[in-house]
């Protein structure tokens, strides 16, 4: 019977459905004959509808297997009837309101049938012994129709949406232990988190309005709080949902992953979030996305949720970075509550496949935390933790990272700790700025929170890492700050452990005492390693000296100075006055090796001068006022041929000490027009970075100086002059809007924030700071062989020549000459 009445609605629906093109307020034929069919199409709906009214009427509990054609015949009726109505704009042209009246009520039949229908389903009880068996694939039929009925009515009623998901999920929940394993589970969860999104967009969207429109119309935000509503009982839903049928969605992980990314992009403090009140912000997070922070509870100890979020392939678009940096954050802080096996699930590596590998917890949260350059830039704000006493306040991205960072570090599994010393040092190592000093933040938190042994053990390996280190680069840069820090914590004791097993006094060791702050140790010993050092760094320079003072030998010559401007810089006073005039002078007996060639040409040499000025700084008061005039006059040649940043921000920091001294009367024609012309070059600099650093030491040097007839001549133009005023003045600043400053951070991201380690080889060999060309002069025999062997080469070379002159080649001649070229290009490779 059933499926002779639905053979009957499907016809009436394709004549419905062909002729309506047709309808027209002239054509009454055609409108008749319409309006005709949808007045039966109702009595037909009306008909179904009795008929389950009676069967339930009659019936106190019902087998699925007695009625088994009447749910699905039902079904398909309502979905044809929602979809007809839901299509009607398009179907009737624009003629809608000839049959409006007849649609409504058709849909107003359908729904009514679907409630009865519902009604009936609730009182079916199956068999839970049974394995399968009509009854169960029946009642799969049924739940996946409603979930394609669901898809048609979610944007025509929100209320009647709502409750065919409760149904959905109710029967899902009621049925479980029987129709398990033939649900279609993805498509469900699919079903459910789009539905989650679309009403989350729908109750930002009316949050934006509101804030946008600056007045709290009732009935916006009537609707916002049910839509927010609504937002509240999916995600109660899904969480159901996901609890009982935990073990069969391992195919539906990366759609639950999605949903969180989504959802948190879309909200601020997302920089692709919408502006939105605090008041409707507080509201959204308390009534809805505090109902997602179960979920993902439920999710911890399923390992394939594990492998999408921690995937070593998982590449997100710019959006979702900052949202996984917080998911990421949100698990750290569950795991303390877990058992031992789910934390090691999530801080261990794996390797699933030779396609799949999962990278551990901590290094995703480093890699993802990198990502958030636009948000650590700006920066970002995220609600901070109370704290005794005191209210909630806002923290950057990079507090909140680093301060749930170590509370996890703190409740780490011992047996977890060699994956915490290895992300902790594949962090520190990384070519990211931002990154290395979140790494080494952790690090100090675990030397603070340890014990005094653990901190010197760390210490002593740093050390070790930092002498194995071939030579200048960005990892020895990172290493250097871990372990500058890391010895602060050091107890007195294993400071002096420390000293014996890396005593300043021997050279092998200066490439540690030049990273060390000496305020870091007790006075005796800053006294003692002040003058070791010293003792150690001077004999090294006049070594120096007195040898062949070959490039090759700067790389250890400005190890040797670095050390000793360790020492200014923090142990000046242990210094005594010999100590403090040999290091002047062997400083001055180097400085009368540069000249401009050798500075503009050989990193190594830059260094060199980049280390001396400084160290010569110190001792402004008391230096040579000669050498003064030749540290000025090099200076001055050198910026007009251009060099690099380093080089001109080392001149800076010279010129602008020499605002503290008196120059002589006999010198002041020799240095003050070259000190104006120093800081007339700096000023007009257009890289923004020297350019601030030029101002300031400007400032520095025009507050301090005896020479004030000097700082008008350094003004060399209107515009520096009104760039110095404004500097002063702390005005010229560009107004930026908070929305014109959020897009500039979202284009300057691809801009600032490449990572170091894409640095192509080309350029990577330009920016070594190795010798270009010339390499360390080697033993006077050797050389002599090597020039003895050219010349013969050459001799060669000129008689084969004057041969060709004489008479043509032998055929021969051409295949032995490749071979040759081939030598000779091996032997460049060497060389090079």
């Amino acid at each position: 019977m059933f499926s002779q009445t639905v053979k009957l609605f499907d016809d009436m629906m394709y004549e419905l459905t062909s002729q309506a093109r047709g309808l027209s307020s002239q054509n009454l034929e055609i409108q008749t004959t319409l309006r005709n069919i949808l007045e039966t199409m109702v009595q037909l709906l009306g008909a179904l509808t009795g008929c389950v009214q009676h069967i339930c009427a009659t019936q106190e509990s019902i087998i699925l297997e007695n009625i088994h054609s009447l749910p699905s015949s039902v079904l398909h009726v309502i979905k044809s009837t929602f979809v007809h109505c839901k299509n009607s704009e398009s179907v009737y042209s624009g003629r809608l309101h000839l049959v409006s009246d007849l649609l409504q009520a058709l849909f107003k039949e359908a729904y009514s049938l679907q409630k009865q229908l519902m009604e009936l389903l609730d009182m079916v009880s199956m068999d839970p012994l049974v394995d399968e068996n009509v009854d169960i694939l029946n009642m799969v039929t049924v739940i996946h129709s409603l979930l394609e009925i669901c898809s048609v009515i979610s944007s025509m009623d929100h209320a009647f949406h709502a409750n065919t998901w409760k149904f959905i999920i109710k029967q899902s929940l009621k049925h479980q232990s029987v129709i398990k394993s033939q649900l279609k589970h993805k498509e469900i969860i699919t079903s459910l988190c789009e539905d989650i999104l679309l009403s989350f967009h729908s109750c930002v969207q009316l949050a934006e309005q509101m804030t946008e429109s600056d007045a709290q119309d009732n009935a916006d935000y009537r609707l916002f709080q049910k839509t927010l509503k609504l937002c509240r009982f999916f995600a109660n839903s899904l969480l159901h949902y996901t609890k009982e049928f935990l073990p069969f969605l391992s195919d539906s992980c990366c759609t639950l992953h999605q949903l969180y990314l989504q959802i948190h992009s879309k909200f601020p403090p997302s920089l692709y979030a919408v502006r939105i009140s605090k008041a409707q912000q507080e509201e959204i997070a308390g009534a809805f996305l505090l109902t997602l922070d179960p979920l993902i509870t439920q999710l911890l100890t399923f390992q394939p949720f594990v492998q999408v979020v921690l995937d070593s392939r998982l590449e997100l678009p710019c959006e979702l970075q900052f949202p996984q940096c917080l998911l990421l954050v949100v698990i750290m802080d569950k795991l303390p509550a877990q058992p031992e096996d789910v934390q090691t699930l999530w801080c261990t590596e794996s390797q699933a496949s030779e396609t799949t590998t999962r990278v551990s917890l901590l290094r995703a949260i480093f890699y993802s935390f990198e990502q958030c350059s636009g948000e650590l830039s700006l920066p970002v704000h995220l609600q901070g933790v109370r704290s005794q006493g005191q209210a909630e306040g806002a923290i950057t991205l990079y507090q909140h990272v680093c301060v749930h960072l170590c509370a996890f570090i703190a409740s780490f599994h011992p047996s977890l700790f060699p994956e915490l010393d290895a992300a902790l040092l594949n962090a520190v190592l990384s070519a990211s700025m931002i990154t290395s000093l979140l790494a080494v933040d952790a690090w100090c938190f675990v030397a603070r929170y340890g014990s005094a042994e653990l901190c010197a053990h760390h210490v002593t390996i740093v050390a070790h890492l930092i002498k194995s280190c071939p030579g200048e680069c960005y990892q020895l840069t990172n290493l250097s700050i871990l372990f500058r820090r890391l010895f602060f914590f050091m107890a007195p004791p294993q400071q002096v452990e420390f000293i014996q097993k890396f005593p300043p006094k021997e050279a092998e060791n200066l490439p540690l005492w030049q990273c060390i702050s000496f305020q870091a140790l007790p006075a005796e010993l800053r006294k003692q390693t002040a003058h070791e050092v010293s003792g150690v760094g001077t004999a090294q320079c006049k070594k120096w000296l007195r040898g062949t003072r070959t490039l090759g030998e700067l790389e250890s010559l400005n190890t040797v100075l670095s050390a000793l401007l360790a020492v200014c810089q923090s142990a000046t006073e242990a210094l005594d006055i010999g100590q403090q005039t040999a290091v002047v002078e062997v400083g001055s007996q180097l400085w009368s090796f540069l000249n401009v060639k050798l500075v503009t040409g050989q990193p190594y040499v830059q260094q060199t001068f980049n280390l001396l000025l400084p160290l010569l700084g110190f001792f402004i008061q008391t230096l040579d006022p000669q050498l003064i005039c030749q540290v000025v006059t090099l200076q001055t040649s050198l910026l007009r041929l251009e060099p690099p940043d380093h080089v001109r921000l080392a001149v800076l920091d010279f010129v602008s000490s020499l605002g503290k001294l008196f120059i002589p009367q006999a010198i002041q024609d020799k240095i003050l027009p070259n000190l104006s012309s120093i800081f007339a070059l700096l000023l007009t600099d257009r890289n923004w970075l020297l350019e601030q650093h030029t101002l300031e030491a400007f400032t520095q040097f025009a507050e301090g100086t005896n020479h004030e007839e000097i700082v008008p001549q350094c003004l060399s133009s209107e515009e520096t002059k009104n760039k110095v005023v404004s500097f002063l003045e702390k005005t010229g600043f560009v107004d930026e809007t908070a929305a014109a400053r959020v897009e500039r951070v979202k284009q300057e991201r691809g801009v600032f924030w490449e990572p170091f380690a894409k640095v192509t080889a080309e350029a990577a060999k330009w920016s070594s700071s190795q010798p270009y060309a010339k390499r360390a002069r080697r033993e006077l025999p050797l050389e002599e062989e090597y020039r003895s062997a050219l010349q013969a080469a050459a001799g060669a070379l000129e008689a084969l020549e004057l041969l060709l002159q004489k008479s043509p080649a032998p055929d021969w001649l051409l295949m032995k000459m490749e071979a040759l070229q081939g030598r000779i290009d091996t032997l460049k490779r060497h060389v090079l």
